[in-house]
């Protein structure tokens, strides 16, 4: 007698695959970090807290209750690099070869999944960008192991050179913040490199150039042509560099004098930690300076940079640039009557700003609702319990000390905000892909007041 399988049963849809699968790691790297061995001291760390630091690797946030090194071993630092380069790299590659082995084919919705959490339209050039991705991610991580090695090389050895090299320059180019500098000062990451341009410069290179966006390397590469580039890449990288930009002005005038962030540095330091702050808030998660000891107007600047994130179809998370800068249009022509968002002698699609109006309104929902619950479960004030819910959701890792202080409900909290960050956004992103079969009838048009 032979089992025949059911006929009505609907295969795995990759955007289910996608989910599930960020699930499937976070739940293996926490299987493994819960291990004795992988903790420095012999003992296991427990379940909640591995499961936090596997959550925050896999979800490339930075977000954790341990200072890296302290806490893990060598075995568990290399649990957490790995889930960090597959969380942040290889997943989209890993899960479209799965796709093709479970179902032998690429099915329509499956190639536009793809090609949407890799920010390709052209699904005709998927296995093309995937290869490009690959390699450029290699080469772009080894050449920020080498400068990193060779920068730590007189210090440190050669071996140990080496593994903060190998360590860091894949931590920041998948934007995820882990450091293991815990052995110079433990817990503060890289405020002990402030005077540093080297190591600050290429750090910030690789969180740049990781939190640009896969097409947006390809096309630049490929064209070579400011004027001949996409209105999307202009667009991400315009409003990169214009964020970057007002960002270094910003933290320099508001920090230039306070003594507990940049007050004790000299003029050419004070520029380089104003610049880094706003390259690592782009979801990157290194400290450059003290972010308890920064003052309310910079705390809540840090909110807006990190609730915007990088680019789309990258290792960033947030809202993403050019979402952000769909809104900004949109208000703008609102406000002076116009309907058509014009940019570059290009219209912007409607259903476009409804898709960007749609993914801040649940953001700002979600984040609503996490800073109420940490105030409330852990006693956070509401610029700490903010900065923890913005940092999570847009897989930042910048924290303002309050993380070992969450209770186990915060913890489980903040584990689902980093998963939200980095596979719901993109799962309501994908959403908007489906098939839209137009209603048979509407009903009649009605008056409402506005404002």
């Amino acid at each position: 007698m032979t089992l025949k399988r059911p006929k009505n049963r609907r295969p795995l849809g990759a955007n289910r695959l996608l989910a599930l699968g960020f699930i499937a790691l976070i739940l293996l790297g926490t299987l493994l970090l819960c291990l004795p061995f992988a903790s420095r001291s012999g003992r296991s760390a427990g379940l909640v807290p591995a499961m936090f630091t596997a959550a925050s690797a896999t979800c490339v946030t930075g977000l954790s209750l341990f200072d890296t090194w302290t806490q893990w071993s060598g075995f568990g630092q290399a649990v957490i690099l790995c889930l960090i380069e597959i969380g942040g790299l290889g997943f989209m590659s890993v899960a479209s070869l799965l796709v093709f082995v479970l179902r032998g084919r690429f099915g329509m919705r499956d190639s536009l999944v793809i090609s949407q959490a890799m920010g390709e339209e052209d699904m005709s050039r998927i296995r093309h960008m995937q290869g490009f991705m690959l390699i450029g991610c290699i080469l772009t991580e080894l050449l920020g192991a080498l400068v990193l090695s060779l920068r730590f090389l007189s210090k440190y050895g050669f071996g140990k050179a080496v593994q903060l090299g190998v360590f860091h320059s894949v931590s920041a180019f998948c934007n995820a913040g882990f450091d293991i500098f815990g052995f110079i000062a433990p817990g503060q990451s890289l405020i002990t490199f402030y005077n540093d341009p080297i190591v600050l410069l290429t750090l910030s290179f690789l969180i740049v150039f990781g939190g640009l966006g896969f097409l947006v390397w390809e096309e630049v590469w490929r064209v070579r042509s400011f004027r001949k580039l996409s209105v999307y890449t202009r667009l991400v990288l315009f409003s990169t560099l214009a964020l970057l930009g007002a960002g270094t002005v910003f933290f320099a005038f508001c920090e230039w004098n306070n003594p507990a962030t940049m007050g004790g540095m000299n003029a050419g330091e004070k520029l380089l930690a104003a610049f880094f702050q706003s390259v690592t808030l782009r979801t990157a998660g290194f400290s450059g300076i003290d972010q308890a000891g920064l003052t309310e107007a910079g705390k809540a600047f840090s909110i807006f940079l990190m609730l915007i994130g990088g680019s789309s179809g990258s290792t960033a998370g947030g809202l993403k640039t050019v979402t952000f800068l769909v809104i900004l249009l949109f208000l703008w022509s609102r406000m002076r009557g116009k309907a058509a968002i014009v940019v570059y002698k290009r219209t912007i699609p409607s259903q476009a700003v409804f898709n960007a109006l749609t993914i801040f309104g649940i953001m700002i929902g979600v984040i609503f609702v996490g800073t109420v619950f940490l105030c409330c479960d852990s006693g956070l004030t509401l610029t700490e319990a903010m900065f923890e819910s913005v940092s999570a959701i847009a897989t930042v890792g910048l924290s303002l000390n309050v993380s070992p202080r969450l209770s186990t409900a915060s913890r489980l909290l903040i584990i689902l905000f980093m998963y939200f960050g980095r596979v719901g956004v993109l799962t309501i992103s994908l959403g908007f892909l489906k098939d839209k079969n137009e209603p048979r009838y509407r009903y009649a048009d009605t008056t409402i007041l506005i404002g």
